[in-house]
């Protein structure tokens, strides 16, 4: 039978920790599952100039930090940051914002437990306005060698209003890397970029996926008019015309429209939603069996103030993203979609919800394409606990990926330590007192308030 297991990662020696260590993302090497890296908005507890990730060799059960990301700065440690494993090797990449100078930087290390510093491949300058650069890496064999593909999704606002771009690299793990930035979005607009999120979906047989929102208006009000389009590439994105393979079947324009004219009121003055804001949810997965099979996720309102109609829409293509059909029900006043495939077809989304004053973080699985979902609630905690102070709160994005037919993940929450908060129970490694819901300091004694963590998921088939 299938087990869950639940861990907060912070580690024991930051037993007072009351950070808001929010949008986490996670990488788990596929030839060692053992060795993990996860990453939040985490400063170095010494001060130091380098921010750290959390590094697990023992498949998740405890965690350690490592500052090895350039760019240390207090409260957060980096800006936006997601990582990667290529499939061979052991090499991890990482998309990041200095947390420093905010650049866009792309970065290497050849070893998840050496202390030496990641290698910067590339760094963009913060006046070009990235934002949300998300990495997905693979291995391929070339001429009996390996080469690690890479490609970092992310939004150059300032570059040009068609600010959907993947910068792709299809032999990383050598010298600089390489990377050519490659502008996803070519449907002229009046907006004046595109949506945060850039999202990408990789095949071993060199199909690459590329999701993104087309803002097409913005108004005084904050009210964003969107399509979400999806992109593809044949060739590894390696050819002469990268990532133009999907056309539209109605407008004929580059990539396929999955829906259109959708709105919300892109919020990051007020957390409108159990205090965190909305407006970049999105999310895309192909199934590693068969690339023509490809899911995504996305999330829309009309708008409103309070939007009790903020929805998360679930969508799945059997025919390489030429046309798309509904495969979940609508899941009102849910964000943060995160979607994977495991080995055998089934297909994983995990998902924050809002919903009688609670964020619940829920992991639903299909093996039939929808039709039917087992439900696994992972974490489930007031939402007015601990009171935001800026935004994000939990963050604009959760992270899962898989490894064969295990399903692994991380989502920051609430950190009471009440069993009932967990209902497929949890591993704290801080000090807590489950009996008095009170978190505690490193003396075990002195009482700390409650904060956000990150929690890892494994779901073991």
């Amino acid at each position: 039978m299938p087990t869950i297991k639940v861990v907060d990662i912070i580690p024991r020696s930051l037993s007072g920790n009351t950070g808001r260590d929010s949008e986490p993302s996670l990488a788990v090497n596929p030839e060692n599952p053992k060795e993990m890296v996860a990453t939040a908005f985490t400063p170095d507890p010494m001060g130091g100039p380098f921010a750290p990730v959390f590094v697990s060799t023992d498949g998740g059960d405890t965690w350690v930090l490592n500052p090895v990301v350039p760019g240390n700065a207090d409260p957060v440690g980096t800006g936006d940051i997601s990582v990667s494993f290529a499939s061979r090797g052991g090499t991890l990449y990482a998309g990041t914002l200095n947390g420093e100078t905010d650049n866009l930087q792309i970065l290497r290390a050849r070893s998840i437990t050496s202390t030496t510093v990641m290698q910067i491949l590339v760094d963009r300058d913060v006046a070009e306005s990235p934002d949300q650069p998300w990495v997905v890496a693979d291995t391929v064999p070339v001429n009996g060698s390996s080469r690690d593909r890479v490609y970092v999704g992310s939004n150059t606002g300032s570059r040009d209003p068609r600010s959907a771009t993947v910068d792709v690299s299809v032999d990383a793990r050598t010298g600089s890397g390489d990377f050519t930035p490659v502008q996803v979005e070519q449907r002229d607009q009046e907006a004046i970029h595109d949506g945060p999120p850039t999202r990408i979906a990789l095949h071993p047989d060199g199909t690459v996926y590329a999701a993104f929102e087309s803002w097409r208006s913005f108004d005084a009000n904050r009210i964003v008019t969107f399509d979400v389009v999806v992109t593809r590439d044949d060739r590894s994105g390696n050819g002469p015309n990268p990532f133009e393979a999907l056309t539209d079947s109605d407008d004929g324009g580059v990539g396929q429209r999955v829906a259109t004219q959708r709105s919300v009121r892109f919020n990051v003055k007020v957390g409108p939603l159990g205090q965190e804001r909305i407006g970049a949810d999105l999310s895309i997965a192909v199934d590693p069996g068969n690339s023509d099979s490809v899911w995504i996720a996305w999330c829309d309102g009309t708008g409103g103030d309070v939007p009790t109609d903020y929805v998360l829409h679930v969508q799945h293509s059997a025919n390489r993203g030429q046309t798309w059909a509904a495969a979940h029900a609508d899941l009102v006043n849910a964000k943060n979609p995160s979607l994977a495939i495991n080995s055998d077809g089934l297909v994983g989304l995990v998902f924050q919800q809002f919903a009688n004053g609670q964020w619940t973080t829920a992991l639903e699985l299909t093996a039939d394409l929808g039709k039917t979902w087992e439900r696994q609630i992972l974490h489930q905690a007031p939402a007015d606990v601990p009171r935001a102070v800026g935004l994000p709160y939990l963050g604009d994005y959760i992270r899962m990926v898989t490894v064969g037919s295990d399903f692994y993940g991380v989502f920051a929450g609430n950190n009471t330590p009440d069993k009932a908060n967990f209902p497929v129970g949890v591993t704290y490694h801080r000090n807590a007192n489950f009996n008095t819901h009170q978190l505690l300091d490193n003396d075990g004694v002195t009482r700390v308030p409650v904060s956000i963590d990150p929690f890892f998921f494994h779901r073991a088939a």
